[in-house]
């Protein structure tokens, strides 16, 4: 399918050169969609590798302040859903960066599941990832979603059993999102000194891509955990500079300038020669 294909083809593309993914995360609407549609197109130029747009919703209990303060900002600013599915024709003009809708439950259900999947498949959308939805619960969305060829991403935590992993694994596409923290999202000082054990051992139970989020905020932690992981995932630290930049001149250079250190950390944190490879213990 071809909306399967973009988030797959990416990281097949990224393996190849031996190169972790680098997803930002920045909510529509913040400070407008005009801006982030504009943020979009200056984060792929930077290098990002997929983009997960965030969806406004006024009970985001996963989410630290930063994300807080900027999902109030997107729902402000009349970012609804059919407004974001908007944004992502209009950038389906011009790129063809993956795409992935990071939101809660409720928005997706009040807009209809089947509809959703439909209309996102239609303009552009590669994966949903809902925060509040567990795979024992997602049938509704799930269903319509591999219909139209739309990715279902789920979130592992690190108190996650590793058998319970193995089962969510089986009914995720496009990637697993690996929460390095518990609690919400927010920038740390530092990257947990067990996740990179924890993820070497999901890359023994799953074939798909792993990323890392929650709490990456620098371009050092980013090549920390490029390193061993598929993907790293950034968003209370781009969160907190559109907070500050707002629509100033400085908001595409800010956040562009962020992206591009990271990228430029996670390239190097990688080099073929150095790589050693996931150990293979049987997975399925």
């Amino acid at each position: 399918m071809a909306k399967e294909a973009r988030i797959a083809r990416k990281f097949a593309q990224l393996r190849a050169r031996n190169e972790a993914a680098l997803i930002p995360f920045i909510v529509a609407g913040d400070p407008d969609l005009r801006h982030t549609g504009m943020l979009v197109t200056e984060m792929e130029a930077r290098g990002a590798d997929l983009i997960e747009l965030g969806v406004p919703f006024s009970d985001p209990m996963a989410d630290g302040p930063a994300n807080q303060r900027a999902l109030a900002r997107g729902l402000a600013a009349g970012a609804s859903l059919s407004a974001i599915l908007g944004l992502v024709g209009e950038l389906r003009k011009q790129t063809q960066i993956p795409i992935i809708l990071f939101g809660y439950f409720n928005p997706f259900y009040r807009y209809g599941c089947e509809r959703l999947c439909t209309d996102a498949a239609q303009a552009g959308v590669d994966g949903l990832l809902v925060v509040d939805m567990p795979p024992e619960e997602s049938r509704e969305l799930a269903k319509p979603a591999r219909a139209a060829g739309v990715d279902l991403i789920y979130l592992l935590a690190p108190t996650t059993p590793l058998e319970r992993s193995r089962t969510i694994a089986r009914s995720a596409s496009g990637f697993l999102y690996y929460v390095s923290v518990t609690g919400v999202t927010g920038a740390r000082e530092q990257v947990g000194a067990d996740v990179e054990s924890h993820v070497r051992e999901l890359s023994s139970v799953t074939d798909l891509p792993i990323g890392v989020g929650f709490g990456i905020s620098t371009p050092a932690q980013a090549r920390q955990v490029a390193a061993y992981a598929d993907a790293v995932v950034v968003g209370s630290a781009l969160s907190l500079l559109i907070e500050a930049h707002g629509k100033s001149d400085q908001l595409l250079s800010a956040v562009g300038g962020l992206v591009g250190a990271m990228k430029e950390a996670m390239r190097a944190a990688r080099p073929a020669h150095l790589l050693s490879p996931l150990p293979d213990q049987g997975k399925g």
